[in-house]
């Protein structure tokens, strides 16, 4: 067996990597501006919790569904239909008034985005070879970063000027970038378009033989993230530590407007820090993980940038002004960058590509049940106690989590893989491994039917199993996501959080 030599497709990286960021700017734009004014109207944290949590219900409700849909129906359909139907919602939303109605529409954009995000997140492996996918996540990751970097700013802006309708205005014609986007984007994956023979794949020199035909099944849908001990551990501590330190976007305002008597102003300026320090945290995320030759090496770096931002979030609680906030967020930001890198590139390179979706679905739903377990005790807990003290007790409780999981990292990193995990890897690699000596459990868990091929490229092979996980190594998703997109409500780029993929 051989793998195909093709190059990766930077064009269109490039051109998703800016739809996300349009439509995580307008995103983060009418979040911010809500946020205010619910805050401005003397409505207490269980409101803001309240549609936090109509934002991301409908993330971990319909991840099964929508994880299955992503990988079977064909991608530009998807990117196309439900971008024009979110931008029909959020339009209704700058008209509306009545919170029921409200909450009713904020929840029908997450559903939206319960698609798209694992969509855009699959997306990406298929667009570039296995080696640039680290320079890939990371550009995509600087597109959602510049994205909410730039809402949170503007809602400062806006809504002391116009209120909340034009922001809300704005991002219903930022959806229409990602309309765009679904219908440039030469990479497509899903569908039932029968796969290309290995000489029509090499003739028209794809990015990913994913990207061009659906994958006709067989062993590649035996994936199961339980199966996994690795994948397991990531996704499990990611959901508790978000959980532990996510009732910090609940408190946010309060602390800086009420504690820290900042402006509206100042609120945006201190939430897009944390976007800012994603920036670097991305790129530098991504040069180390170049590095990293085993995925135990990539849970590590995860549990490590989760510390990291449990800690700005202790420290945070010792501020005696907004703006010393900055800091902060800035270093938390840059962990949380890091590990969106890390964790998507965990899950590509051990995921086969024919169920992705499915499992950036699943990374995502956990995320956001995290996510909704920190709104429901920040709101509640800031009904009786001050913002001050809250925050405290989060980093504490992010950090004790933390320390809790190294030794469950260690001992899923010594667990051998159960036998069905090992068939996937398919008739050709137990040869493989005949002749060349048992495999540590790492590897085999990412190893392809190529997986031994000597002198091949590090690429996806073509053919019937074109599907299993990044093969050759355990070797190099969004995110943010991928990095995925997370929830409507900024949910999955929640302080401390992970995750992309849209």
């Amino acid at each position: 067996m051989s793998f195909t030599t093709v190059d990766s497709r930077w064009s269109d990286v490039w051109l998703a990597a800016t739809a996300r960021g349009v439509t995580i700017c307008g995103d983060f734009l009418a979040a911010t501006a809500l946020a205010l004014a619910l805050q401005g109207a003397g409505a207490g944290g269980l409101a803001v919790s309240g549609l936090l949590l109509a934002a991301t219900l409908p993330l971990v409700v319909l991840a099964p569904l929508a994880g299955r849909l992503a990988d079977r129906v064909d991608s530009r359909t998807l990117l196309v239909t439900v971008g024009l139907l979110q931008a029909a919602i959020c339009a209704l939303l700058a008209v509306v008034d009545h919170p029921v109605l409200v909450v009713g529409l904020v929840t029908l954009l997450a559903c939206g985005l319960a698609v798209t995000q694992p969509c855009l997140a699959a997306l990406l492996p298929a667009m570039v070879r296995p080696a640039d996918l680290p320079r890939a996540s990371a550009i995509s990751q600087t597109a959602v970063s510049l994205g909410a970097l730039g809402g949170p700013v503007l809602a400062g802006l806006l809504v002391g000027q116009f209120g909340t309708r034009v922001p809300l205005l704005l991002d219903a014609a930022t959806y229409l970038a990602l309309v765009v986007a679904g219908l440039l984007l030469r990479t497509r994956r899903g569908g039932r378009r029968p796969a290309a023979a290995p000489s029509d794949q090499a003739a028209h020199g794809g990015a990913a033989s994913s990207g061009g035909a659906a994958n006709p099944g067989g062993t590649t849908t035996a994936w199961r993230l339980r199966r996994d001990p690795l994948m397991l551990v990531m996704v499990v501590s990611t959901a508790v530590v978000i959980a532990a330190i996510g009732g910090i976007n609940v408190i946010e305002v309060f602390f800086i407007r009420e504690t820290l008597d900042g402006s509206p102003t100042t609120y945006g300026l201190v939430s897009a820090a944390w976007m800012a320090g994603m920036l670097p945290g991305a790129w530098l995320a991504a040069r180390v993980a170049n590095r990293l030759r085993d995925d135990a090496a990539l849970v590590r770096g995860v549990l490590a940038t989760l510390g990291v931002c449990s800690l700005m979030v202790l420290l945070a609680a010792t501020v005696p002004a907004a703006g010393l906030l900055v800091p902060l967020w800035l270093v938390g930001g840059a962990a949380n960058g890091g590990e969106n890198v890390f964790a998507n590139l965990l899950t590509t390179r051990r995921v086969p590509e024919a169920v992705r979706a499915r499992a950036y679905a699943s990374y995502g739903a956990a995320v956001q049940g995290g996510s909704m377990a920190g709104f429901l005790i920040g709101g509640s807990l800031l009904a009786a106690v001050q913002p001050r003290p809250l925050i405290a007790g989060a980093g504490v409780a992010g950090l004790l989590v933390v320390l809790v999981f190294v030794p469950v990292v260690a001992r899923a990193i010594r667990r051998p893989l159960p036998v069905l995990d090992r068939a996937v890897d398919g008739p050709q690699a137990a040869v493989d491994r005949a002749a060349t000596g048992p495999q540590p459990a790492v590897d085999r868990a990412a190893a392809g039917p190529q997986a031994a091929e000597p002198g091949g490229d590090e690429r996806q092979p073509v053919g019937a199993d074109a599907g299993l996980a990044t093969p050759g190594r355990p070797a190099e998703p969004d995110s943010d996501a991928g990095d995925t997109v997370g929830s409507w409500l900024s949910a999955s780029h929640a302080r401390g959080s992970g995750t992309s993929s849209s």
